[in-house]
């Protein structure tokens, strides 16, 4: 019995034991699985699995990179393949809120590199300023000193490895956009003057992120609190749309071609400092498209043969644009194809239709593949053709031509007031369909200019001789500049009978050189070695000034040989007969413009134009006072990159003011046009008109050089004190010979004595920003300069004048002002 017992409790016990271990081993196990689903569940902001990120309700986008779309996120599932590789980003105002300006306008260009760390991608921004070749040792120093910043940090979401010869990484990347990432947002000086204080977030998104093979475009809205916003002034903000164009750069960068300032080009430029020289230097290299021989051409084209390029530059008509105006337009991009056969390449530049939503609906403007002449149905009127290139090599990926709706109306006051004098064609409003189109084709041509590397050339119209703008066979031969990148837009000059002459340039003799000179494939050397070729081709038409590039100046004009909207090699000649045009058209604008049951909104604009068109006379004029020629050359060549004009030039130049513009333009005030348009202004706006080429003539800058040619060149220099007893007898002349002064006289005297006080107490002028070689500006230190001295001088000398012309005069209104012009003189001269 106890046996039995004793058995009963040890197999309790063993039982008991038993179920103990079990669940001791039951609880680790459980535990042991707690702890690995732990383990396995992603950290809060950690990688997570592909399929959580990603999911099957993702909109994906395929391209460069897949974009996904998950609600409300946005993702780019970059293939680790592409990290390191170099980017450029393009970022631009594509829509802008009225005040700002035009959409198109480019915010920042940048090359960007995506870089791969164990749990971020960061986005990091390369400079190209500085270089060393990679094989000497200097290059290791300027690696250092080019430490590549973070435009943004990442955070990895997922990681696809599904397919494991191409594994991509996922990052979300709204952020970046939605942000507030200065240098893909509103510019800094746009910031100041709106007075932006911070972007609110709650009204910034993304409108929409495109992938495609090359590049990635994201447009974003930004809106940005602002104290002085330009419009819409109630909401205290400023919104925006931008576009980021991210373009993959060629694996392997294009052969450079050097910028020689010879001959005018886009170019870009970096500091080498792998060069033998004993500083640190610039090189500068163009801008041009990849043009390159065909293997199997080569010894076709090295026997002279024209051939077809591996990859012509292609232009697509947007499909918004009217039908009518589509093969104009096609022509203007065609036009060049004579300029490329000069640099032996045939068929190398086209324009085509884009394939039809049905043919191609992936097909788009904003891909990078494509190059596209862009209709805009906006009330600006102009056109411009900027162009994206490579910063390594300057290698232009892609243009596209922005054509708004409205540069016809331009088109058409331009070709009315220019040459409607003799051309019937211009005598309307509106014109011919065929007239139209014609303009459109000369515009497509000058902005395709552009985006083939050009800038302007204002310095080319001063080629021709005046009078051979008169001759119909010069000018179909030659048309009216040798290059169309010239602003010599139609021929003001010709005279009624002269023919039919040629109303406009098209691609001229300066286009076909400087294409040839920039695309020209030179095989089998290196860049450096292409040099003294290239000088040889420029050698070869030094002295010829149908070859010459003047650059387009702002702001004080020094070069009178390189100015816009001027024609050929006499600024006087040229303009006495755009005056007498302008002089025939006057008295027939109300024929022209008006008809039964019309206001005069026409007459009113197109009188505008023509007192715009002998402002410009006036401004080609009075800019060659005190004007220094500017050609350049090296060392190997010979004479004077700096000439000034000469004295007699000069003198001739103020007599022409005094004449055409001082002694009142009483032909230009048309009182039946005037009563017919406007209640009042006629007086303001010759008085403007007036000073504003007085102020030309007395700016500092032209004093300053003036004061220079004199210094330097003595009796043969055009000198401060003959210029400024030549401009006051002109404006005075009354106090001579007793007439009355009328009220438009009495204004521009009263604007001298003006302006000769501010030069008594003008602050000195520094060098300004050159904006690329723009401007040119002359530092004037006005304390120390004899211009204080001279104003003061001509100040005491009038009141001479003025004096013996009270004694003179009998008319009642010229004494009182005479007497005002003392007093106001004696107050700049002794302010106590």
């Amino acid at each position: 019995m106890i046996q039995k017992l004793l058995f009963k409790a040890l197999f309790v016990f063993l039982l008991i034991g038993a179920v103990q271990t079990s669940e001791a081993q039951l609880f680790k196990k459980k535990k042991k699985s707690t702890e690995q689903k732990a383990a396995d569940k992603p950290k809060k902001g950690g990688i997570k699995p592909y399929e959580k990120v990603i999911t099957k309700e993702a909109k994906t986008d395929e391209g460069l990179f897949l974009v996904h779309q998950v609600d409300d996120k946005h993702y780019y599932e970059i293939p680790d393949s592409l990290f390191n590789r170099e980017m450029l980003m393009v970022s631009r105002i594509s829509k802008t809120a009225t005040g700002i300006g035009f959409g198109g306008g480019k915010i920042n260009t940048q090359v960007l590199r995506w870089e791969k760390k164990p749990k971020k991608v960061l986005l990091r921004v390369v400079s190209y300023g500085n270089v060393a070749a990679d094989s000497l040792p200097i290059h290791e120093a300027v690696v250092n000193s080019n430490f590549e910043p973070v435009l943004f940090a990442f955070n990895i979401k997922a990681l696809n490895k599904k397919d494991s010869l191409n594994p991509a990484t996922v990052i979300e990347v709204d952020p970046l956009f939605t942000k507030d990432v200065n240098a893909l947002g509103m510019p800094d000086n746009r910031r100041k003057q709106f007075k932006v204080s911070r972007l609110d977030g709650d009204r910034s998104y993304i409108e929409a992120i495109k992938s495609y093979p090359l590049n990635i475009e994201a447009r974003h809205v930004k809106t940005y609190v602002a104290k002085e916003p330009p419009s819409n002034q109630s909401l205290g903000s400023v919104s925006i749309e931008i576009n980021n164009s991210m373009i993959l750069l060629p694996e392997e960068p294009m052969k450079r071609r050097y910028f020689d300032e010879r001959v005018g080009w886009f170019a870009r430029g970096q500091v080498d400092y792998g060069l033998e020289a004993q500083e640190s230097k610039t090189v500068r290299y163009l801008d041009r498209w990849r043009l390159e021989v065909k293997n199997e051409d080569l010894e076709k084209y090295k026997a002279g043969e024209l051939v077809e390029p591996k990859k012509p530059i292609i232009y697509y008509i947007d499909r918004a644009t009217p039908k009518k105006w589509v093969p104009y337009i096609k022509q203007g991009v065609e036009d060049w194809q004579v300029a490329f056969e000069a640099a032996g390449f045939k068929n190398a530049i086209l324009a085509k239709d884009p394939p039809t939503e049905e043919e191609d609906p992936e097909w788009s403007p904003e891909d990078v593949r494509y190059s596209v002449v862009r209709y805009l149905a906006s009330p600006i009127p102009n056109a411009n053709g900027p162009h994206v290139s490579d910063p390594r090599s300057g290698e232009i990926l892609e243009s596209d031509i922005n054509w708004y709706h409205n540069v016809m109306t331009l088109l058409r006051n331009w070709f009315f007031v220019q040459t409607a004098a003799i051309n019937p064609d211009a005598q309307n409003v509106a014109f011919k369909d065929e007239i139209m189109g014609r303009l459109i084709r000369f515009v497509s041509a000058h902005e395709v200019g552009h985006t083939l590397g050009l800038p302007h050339n204002m310095g080319s119209s001063a080629a021709y001789p005046v009078d051979s703008l008169r001759s119909a066979s010069f000018t179909k031969k030659h048309g009216t500049a040798p290059s169309i990148m010239d602003y010599a837009r139609f021929n003001y000059v010709a005279q009624p009978g002269d023919g039919d002459v040629a109303l406009m340039p098209n691609i001229g003799v300066y286009d076909k050189y400087s294409i040839r000179w920039g695309y020209k494939p030179i095989l089998d050397i290196s860049a450096e070695e292409e040099k003294p070729i290239l000088n040889g081709w420029i050698r070869q038409h030094e002295n010829d000034p149908m070859y010459r590039f003047g650059h387009q100046q702002i702001g004080d004009i020094h070069d009178p040989s390189s100015q816009t909207e001027d024609l050929g090699d006499d600024a006087i000649k040229a303009s006495m007969y755009g005056i007498e045009n302008l002089k025939r058209i006057v008295p027939r604008l109300g024929e022209w413009t008006t008809e039964d049951g019309k206001n005069y909104d026409d007459l009113e604009t197109l009188y505008g134009q023509v007192l715009a068109q002998y402002r410009r006379y006036m401004g080609h004029v009075s800019n060659n006072i005190g004007g220094v020629y500017e050609h350049h050359k090296t060392s190997d060549q010979i004479g004077a990159v700096y000439t000034h004009v000469s004295k007699e030039h000069q003198k001739n130049c103020m007599s022409f003011i005094q004449e055409q513009l001082f002694k009142t333009p009483k032909w230009l005030i048309d009182q039946d046009i005037i009563s017919k348009t406007e209640y009042s202004g006629s007086v303001e706006r010759i008085r403007a008109t007036q000073v504003r080429y007085l102020n030309t003539i007395l700016h500092l800058g032209k004093l300053a050089r003036v004061i220079e040619n004199e210094t330097l060149n003595g009796n043969e220099a055009y000198g401060l004190l003959e210029m400024m007893r030549d401009l006051r007898r002109g404006l005075w002349s009354e106090t001579r010979s007793g007439r009355s002064i009328d009220t438009y006289r009495r204004n521009l005297q009263k604007a001298h004595i003006d302006r000769l006080e501010y030069l008594m107490t003008a602050k000195n002028q520094g060098k300004l920003s050159d904006f690329g070689g723009y401007r040119k500006s002359t530092a004037v230190n006005t304390s120390q300069s004899d211009i204080r001295s001279v104003a003061r001088g001509e100040l005491n000398n009038l009141k001479k004048d003025i004096r013996n012309g009270l004694s003179r005069t009998s008319d009642t209104m010229s004494r009182y002002h005479l007497q005002d012009a003392l007093d106001r003189i004696d107050k700049i001269l002794d302010p106590s």
